[in-house]
């Protein structure tokens, strides 16, 4: 695989508020924009303000960038300002894999056996867990009578998922243990789901939709955000820091933020680095292992000094939830391993009542060592409380 190319953008902008003087900062995007939000709706196509992050995006006239970028230099609400990126699922396409070890997956899946998720008593009821993704199969069985709000916030498409990636990974994260169909799949299955639809039916999105997508998830009390979605980079490029702060300020709230890795590496001749939004510090980033707890061919890792993988989890192989008609399906990717994490933060909140960092620490302090490198896997394989 070649060095990715330059991070796809938008032409539209991200503005990083002061966050004691948000409405001041919409003020001056407005007047800057040729927008009055005292008249207007803040959700038109020239401004959309996130008020639960202070985050804005701005329309792509590329006469507003210079008066964009002065604003940020000089003392006020307006801080940091950067182009808004295109992101995609993360998962990987079949390849071969070295000989799997044999897993009895006739009642659980050998990722809910590897995280320990079979032998805890914990459930992840009482837990709000987002999943922004491709959206949410609304029709399948498995999900009857199960808490799940959903919002979309891709234009012209409801949250119903077109692509499957989406209820695969809310399969994986909060999915049931009997199903009519064995074998079990879900992590913590009596949490409460949120469903996002920030990417489209063809898989793809935009920074935008990501943040508007976790401004909700913020301000509807989610303890943990989950996302199997991003950008591969290439190495050395910086993190957004906006996207620090605004994980910075939804963790002081009592919202964690995971997100996938990415997939492009291939090991052993490459190593790719952690991918857009991972590599950001205050997002945990996950790296997949397969059955054989190997590092997964695909997975990218710390490569360089600014994206570090923080933990792992399953992610090659993986049975979970998918669109109907097929209702089911296995993929791989760091997106499956994601899940997965994200399942066993619920579970560890529900039994501790940790939330943000506090969540962060006791997630990674009780990982499984393995017999890998830290730039591999992080702290290690996540467990279940």
């Amino acid at each position: 695989m070649t060095e990715p190319a330059e991070v796809e953008t938008t032409g539209r902008y991200l503005v990083l508020l002061q966050e004691d003087a948000i409405e001041e900062g919409v003020a001056e995007l407005g007047a800057i924009a040729g927008f009055d939000p005292n008249t207007g709706e803040l959700g038109s196509d020239t401004l959309e303000v996130f008020p639960e992050l202070g985050v804005a995006v701005v329309s792509g006239d590329p006469n507003l960038l210079a008066e964009l970028n002065g604003a940020a230099d000089r003392p006020g609400p307006v801080q940091i300002v950067e182009p808004e990126r295109v992101v995609h699922v993360f998962d990987a396409a079949p390849a071969e894999e070295p000989e799997a070890v044999a897993v009895d997956e006739s009642v659980l899946t050998w990722g809910l056996q590897a995280v320990g998720a079979d032998v805890s008593t914990a459930t992840g009821k009482g837990i709000k867990l987002a999943v922004l993704d491709t959206g949410w199969e609304k029709n399948h069985p498995d999900f009857v009578g199960r808490a799940i709000t959903t919002k979309s916030f891709i234009t012209g498409e409801d949250v119903q998922d077109g692509h499957g990636h989406g209820t695969h990974c809310i399969g994986t994260s909060a999915g049931p243990r009997k199903p009519s169909t064995l074998p079990g799949y879900g992590v913590a299955h009596e949490a409460e789901i949120f469903a996002g639809k920030v990417l489209s039916n063809a898989g793809s999105g935009s920074d935008g939709g990501i943040l508007a997508g976790i401004d909700w998830a913020v301000s509807n009390g989610c303890a943990i955000i989950s996302m199997s979605l991003g950008a591969d980079v290439p190495a050395g490029t910086p993190y957004s820091q906006i996207y620090e702060t605004v994980a910075q300020r939804a963790m002081a709230k009592g919202t964690l933020i995971i997100a996938a890795a990415g997939n492009a590496s291939m090991r052993p001749a490459r190593i790719a680095p952690v991918g857009h939004p991972a590599r950001c510090p205050s997002i945990i980033a996950v790296a997949a292992i397969d059955v054989n707890r190997a590092i997964a061919s695909f997975s990218s890792g710390s490569a360089d000094r600014i994206g570090q993988i923080d933990v792992c989890a399953p992610g090659v192989d993986v049975y979970s939830s998918f669109k109907l008609p097929e209702k089911y399906r296995r993929l791989r990717g760091t997106s499956m391993a994601t899940p997965h994490v994200s399942g066993i933060a619920a579970l560890i909140a529900e039994k501790t009542g940790a939330r943000g960092f506090e969540l962060w620490a006791r997630l990674a302090g009780t990982a499984l060592r393995l017999p890998l490198p830290s730039t591999d896997i992080g702290s290690g394989l996540v467990q279940a409380p």
